[in-house]
């Protein structure tokens, strides 16, 4: 730790923090969730575990004074046993609403894992620090974003002059769920994944449950939503449930009402957007599992199923986009709030060519600015459904 300054430690609490659910004290300081604990009980899967926890769209948010400030975390992160380590995680901090750094924090815990047994090894690993010097002079507000692929413990703030929580901005709350995609894969830093790119161009406070492999319409992410205050709420649908080869065409449709029937427990007439995938050409017409697999190095991905059992019941993306279509149209004619989106004109065929999916399933980092100001002009413009006019 730098000891030239004199030091102003900040409790880290609930009211400098946006972007969770939940906050769990851990022997080394807080962990934010993006699910809540009840949520986090009704599921086995490592996955979501691992997903929920990372911090995608999770931030610190404060005034100060300050030219120096420091933040102690431990992270956790993720490696593959037998390829290189990925890059560490990016803290971005944002100053009046313009991105002005970013910074790293070495070492931490790793989990290994192993692709071939999918086995999973804990290295611990030490805590560090995220430090940011040189600051503007004067009062200004403060955004700390934290890295969405590295879950992060909360241990210490540090300043060098005081801070206090954030003045209300009285901007609208826009909660979203999707996959992997909207949690942020391949997006360069967490100011960068498409969801948090669209909630700055809307002018919006982002709550992102964008988990990775785990958009499946399950229940206790539809009541976690629900019981979420929120302005405006996104549905992403879609590429999970094909490429984990989760459900039936005859499952589907009954899980997507009952996920909407939630959310409607609680936001009965709150502009909804049910979105599908984006193009991903090797899951459009190709039935899951999906599989990984290591090219010279690089991670992609396949679809593994048989295309002639979609007779069967077996989902793709075309068969789930035209399924929610036929459903949102269904609903709309009693929920003149709830919309549909097809994922195409976020992210189509004309986009694909200029930008192809580098592992065949997960945008780049310009494919996530294009899909996120694609989302901005549909849904935040005049006549979209979450313009202010249809968020009043």
């Amino acid at each position: 730790m730098n000891t030239e300054h004199d030091w102003i430690s900040t409790p880290i609490t609930a009211d400098l923090l946006r972007g969770f659910l939940d906050l769990e004290r851990t022997a080394h300081g807080l962990l934010p969730h993006r699910l809540p604990a009840r949520a986090r009980r009704q599921f086995p899967d490592g996955q979501l575990a691992l997903a929920e926890a990372q911090p995608s769209g999770v931030r610190l948010v404060f005034r100060t004074r300050a030219t120096t400030i420091e933040l102690d975390t431990l992270p956790t992160k993720r490696a593959y046993r037998g390829y290189p380590a990925p890059a560490d995680g990016v803290y971005d901090l944002v100053i009046d609403g313009r991105l002005t750094a970013r910074t790293t924090v070495p070492g931490g815990n790793v989990h290994m894992i192993d692709m071939a047994t999918q086995a999973v090894e804990l290295r611990e690993g030490p805590s560090g620090t995220a430090r940011f010097t040189d600051l503007p002079t004067g009062d200004k507000s403060v955004e700390i974003w934290l890295p969405h692929v590295e879950v992060t413990e909360l241990i210490a703030l540090r300043t060098d002059a005081p801070v206090e929580p954030a003045r209300e901005n009285g901007r609208k709350v826009w909660l979203h769920h999707g996959s992997s995609i909207s949690h942020g894969s391949n997006a360069a830093h967490p100011t960068a994944i498409w969801p948090a790119l669209a909630a700055a161009q809307g002018e919006v406070e982002l709550i992102n449950l964008g988990f990775s492999g785990s958009a499946l319409l399950d229940p206790f992410t539809a009541r976690a939503m629900r019981d979420t205050p929120a302005d405006m709420i996104s549905l992403k649908i879609g590429i999970n449930v094909v490429n984990a080869d989760a459900m039936r065409l005859r499952a589907f449709g009954p899980a997507v009402h009952g996920f909407l029937d939630t959310l409607r427990e609680g936001h009965p007439t709150t502009p909804l957007l049910v979105v599908s995938s984006i193009l991903c050409p090797v899951q459009e017409d190709t039935p899951g599992p999906l599989a990984p697999a290591f090219d010279g190095g690089r991670l992609r991905f396949k679809a593994t199923g048989d295309p002639a059992e979609r007779a069967a019941g077996r989902l793709t993306l075309t068969v789930i986009r035209a399924e929610l279509a036929r459903i949102v149209a269904q609903r709309a004619a009693d929920d003149p709030n709830l919309h549909y989106l097809d994922g195409r004109d976020l992210y189509g065929e004309k986009d694909y060519a200029e930008l192809p999916l580098p592992d065949d399933i997960h945008p780049d980092p310009a494919g996530h600015r294009r899909i996120a100001e694609n989302f901005a002009r549909l849904a935040f413009r005049d006549g979209g459904p979450f313009c202010p006019s249809a968020t009043l």
